[in-house]
């Protein structure tokens, strides 16, 4: 195979996207020949891709090597099983899955055909700021870490926004708010630089500022293996907001506002400076360093085009699917804390939370009123 056949599931707000820069060719020996979704308008727009009304009949077709899934969130569970299944390649947007005990589904269908590539849509991981971030803390040039601080509250949305869509913003239809539909993202970097913590307590609000019944306001406290500590912070109902990235280590800090990435190093690590100064109020020196930083291009293309390169050619992927796991356990904790106003312990019990979940949907007593709004672009909230 010089070409790899790809069918997109789901024409929503990043199912189209991701559709049209495939059409266009922006992925190298990549072909979109089949698209999927329950209106058939959106895809007969695409004029060289075979059309189906549905994910499974897409699978089934015979018509593509992999698929890349962009459908509500429950549904990537189960097409994606179905993908592996039907002999596929799967690319799979975020997050994985709704809750772990189905990403531990998703991961284990993926296990029984190792031959076939299972891929996240986690773009951010391409972003300059992260990488060079990372890579700050694998050199050990920050020192071990000692806490963490990301406030990420400017994802404001409107009441428009939440009645666009009826399976937004509902426990049976998107399974969380915030944490699993604004910030899968930022927790996969927060996973993917520091690692995951051994507990959470989780202060979430619940339709605090929409009518919605899932969570539009949250505060997380975290705790980690080396005792570090570290703050989460995120909502969709306050503006103007914050986005402001902090990691201190014994050497240093660094924090990513506005665009930049500022690290202020000490000269010496903060602990020896402590046990060696001879004066109570003494500080280590400083360097006030600003390390420059542009925005990638293409992100979700890159992505794609490692997805593919992974394929034909066995390169390694910059976002497996199992990692996907990480940043569906940390939002299922924050929530599960919430609800029963407890620490929780990592790794999550999976069938616990799944249990919760279910008696949340199956207790719902909110009514979702559906609005159609004009189109806008939401490309603008990809870099962050």
């Amino acid at each position: 195979m010089n070409k790899v056949r790809v069918g997109v599931i789901g024409l929503g707000n990043m199912g189209k996207y991701h559709a049209n820069y495939l059409a266009e060719g922006k992925v190298d020996r990549c072909e979109l020949t089949a698209l999927a979704s329950s209106d058939r308008a959106k895809v007969e727009k695409f004029k060289h891709a075979k059309a189906f009304d549905s994910g499974e009949k897409l699978i089934d077709s015979g018509e593509v090597d992999a698929v890349l899934i962009a459908t509500p969130h429950y549904s990537h569970t189960t097409l994606g099983m179905r993908g592996f299944e039907a002999g596929l390649h799967v690319m799979v947007e975020k997050p994985i899955s709704v809750h772990k005990a189905d990403c531990e589904r998703l991961i284990a269908a993926h296990k029984k055909h190792p031959d076939k590539v299972f891929a996240a849509m986690f773009q951010l991981r391409t972003e300059p700021r992260y990488k060079k971030l990372k890579k700050l803390i694998e050199s050990g040039e920050l020192g071990q870490i000692v806490r963490i601080n990301w406030i990420l509250t400017d994802w404001f949305r409107t009441e428009a926004y939440y009645a666009s869509g009826g399976w937004r913003a509902t426990w049976k239809g998107e399974g969380g708010g915030a944490l699993l539909n604004q910030c899968p993202h930022q927790l996969d970097l927060l996973q993917w630089l520091v690692g995951m913590p051994i507990c959470i307590r989780g202060f979430c609000q619940f339709g605090r500022y929409h009518n919605i019944e899932v969570e539009d306001n949250v505060t997380v406290f975290m705790e980690y293996a080396n005792g570090a500590s570290g703050v989460f912070i995120t909502s969709t109902g306050e503006s103007p907001g914050t986005n402001r990235f902090e990691i201190c280590g014994d050497r240093g800090r660094i924090v990513l506002e506005g665009g930049k990435m500022t690290f202020t190093r000490n000269e010496t690590p903060m602990r020896d400076f402590s046990k060696t100064a001879k004066t109570g109020f003494a500080r280590p020196e400083v360097w006030n360093v600003e390390i420059p930083v542009d925005n990638a291009t293409a992100q979700h293309a890159a992505v794609m085009q490692n997805f593919i390169d992974a394929i034909l050619n066995g390169t390694a992927l910059i976002a497996p699917g199992a990692e996907g796991m990480n940043s569906v356990e940390f939002a299922n904790a924050a929530l599960y804390s919430s609800w029963t106003e407890k620490t929780v312990n990592l790794p999550l019990d999976g069938a616990a939370y799944e249990k919760a979940l279910t008696e949340k949907i199956q207790s719902s007593k909110f009514e979702k009123k559906v609005v159609k709004t004009s189109d806008e672009d939401f490309t603008k909230s990809f870099v962050r």
